[in-house]
Order: C-alpha cells, then structure tokens, then sequence
C-alpha cells in the first residue's frame, strides 16, 4: 500500500484529519524492523542527529505532527502522531527514551551502542563526524492507524 492510500483510509475512517499534512518516511537503519517495532506498538520513539536537520533546511519534529511510517519498500505501514519532542546532546539521553525506542534489549547501553554507530555512519556520509555531545532529536509518537496490536 502506498503512503497516499493509507492517508485515505486513515481520513475516511478518521475525518477529524482530513485536510491535515504529513510526511512518509522510513526509519534508519533498519527500516523493515523498525516499522514492525512500531506496528507492534513496541517502538514509541526515534532519535535523529541533529545536524542533520540543519544541513537539509528541514524543521524539526513537533507534537501534533503526522507522519506514515513507511518500510524498506517504501510501503505505507502505519500512521504516527508526533508527541514529545527532546534535544539533547548524546550522552544526556535518557534511559527512558531508550526504552520506548524498544530496540535490542532496550537499555541505554545497547541504545547509545547502536546510535552511535549510525550516527557516525550518517555523518560521515555529509562530511561531519560523531561526537557524544552531538545533539540528538529525541522523539515520541504514538500510532494512530492502524492501531498497534
């Protein structure tokens, strides 16, 4: 299913957001995974380097955002409600968040583990490298369509 065919169902069956915007990504990573994680209602945040926002020109995540979780294919999975949103340098992320990340074995050790790989990896690849006071855009979000199982 595509992004767009899921909007029209999830605005069908839930008009209170027809004529809302929202944006279809993939996690990184592992994208197929992550979106499971999600769909399970297991993953209920992400972290993003913050660097990154700014050498796009993109804003950052805010509550009430929207956004269709897509999955390695570019296929519709769910549709997310951004509500929280933290940033914070690396070291100052919270176990909490590492836990409603709801990867691995969900403490802050594998966390920051598998963070700081990726995010060296995504830095590396725009000329920036990893740093532990990199700010980290922390985000939570629940699922809204369909709902987590």
């Amino acid at each position: 299913m595509t992004a767009e065919q899921m909007w029209k169902e999830f605005t069908a069956a839930r008009p209170e957001f027809a004529g809302a915007k929202y944006e279809a990504w993939p996690f990184g990573g592992a994208p197929d995974a992550l979106a499971e994680l999600t769909l399970r209602g297991v993953k209920t945040a992400t972290a993003s380097a913050h660097p990154l926002y700014e050498l796009e020109g993109a804003p950052l995540p805010h509550p009430g955002d929207l956004s269709i979780v897509l999955d390695g294919s570019d296929g519709a999975v769910c549709v997310i409600r951004t509500t929280a949103v933290n940033v914070l340098p690396f070291l100052e992320v919270p176990t909490r968040h590492a836990w409603l990340e709801g990867e691995g074995d969900r403490s802050l050790v594998y966390w920051r583990e598998v963070h700081e790989d990726f995010f060296t990896r995504e830095l590396q690849a725009v000329g920036r490298a990893f740093t532990p006071e990199l700010r980290v855009v922390c985000e939570e979000f629940e699922v809204l369509w369909p709902r987590a199982v």
